[in-house]
């Protein structure tokens, strides 16, 4: 593929990942040696049925969950190896997760919730101007003051969205179904970023 995204070097490499899990002394495997490449610039919709480990590898992925075997580089970052507190400041600092059930704070305005990112790692000029920008981006400019609860649920998801996009993340994680909303939206989403 000449001069597309396989050209590009891989954002995200998985090597040989496995992920089992136990309940009621019965161990199931989800993920059985799992070996992918996602190149810069790829959109990548990950599609299955309900448990066929889509989220798991997701949680693999951003660091949320531990793999039992193999590894995971993104960039030049193994984050298999890092400790917890380093996992942490990767995940803060490089990937952008915007969960199934969006995970806004109900005590902060939309515009809190977006920039909390940016503030978390002490960069609190720069979080308001991002995020006032990210929510003009996604069509939420006039609902900076909001709460989450005075919102429908596709304007919570575009406030995850903005808030997955805030610290300019060389990742961005989300579930099937905003995948699907990204690719309607196409150019506005990619101008996000």
């Amino acid at each position: 593929m000449k001069n597309g995204a396989k050209d590009l070097p891989a954002v995200v490499q998985i090597r040989d990942v496995t992920k089992t899990y136990t309940e009621g002394g019965v161990t199931r495997t989800i993920l059985d040696q799992v070996n992918l490449d996602v190149h810069e610039g790829e959109f990548f919709v990950l599609l299955g049925k309900s448990g066929s480990g889509k989220s798991t590898l997701l949680n693999l992925v951003s660091g949320i969950d531990l793999v039992d075997t193999g590894g995971i580089r993104i960039h030049d970052t193994e984050i298999t190896r890092l400790n917890d507190r380093q996992l942490t400041l990767f995940r803060r600092d490089h990937i952008g997760f915007v969960f199934q059930f969006f995970n806004l704070i109900p005590t902060l305005t939309v515009l809190e919730n977006v920039m909390l990112p940016l503030e978390l790692s002490g960069q609190f000029e720069r979080a308001r101007k991002r995020g006032t920008a990210l929510l003009e981006r996604v069509g939420l400019a006039n609902r900076t003051t909001a709460y989450p609860d005075r919102l429908s649920g596709g304007e919570q998801q575009r406030v995850a969205i903005a808030r997955a996009l805030v610290c300019d993340p060389a990742l961005v994680l989300a579930d099937e179904q905003l995948a699907i909303w990204m690719k309607i939206q196409g150019n506005a989403f990619s101008n996000c970023c």
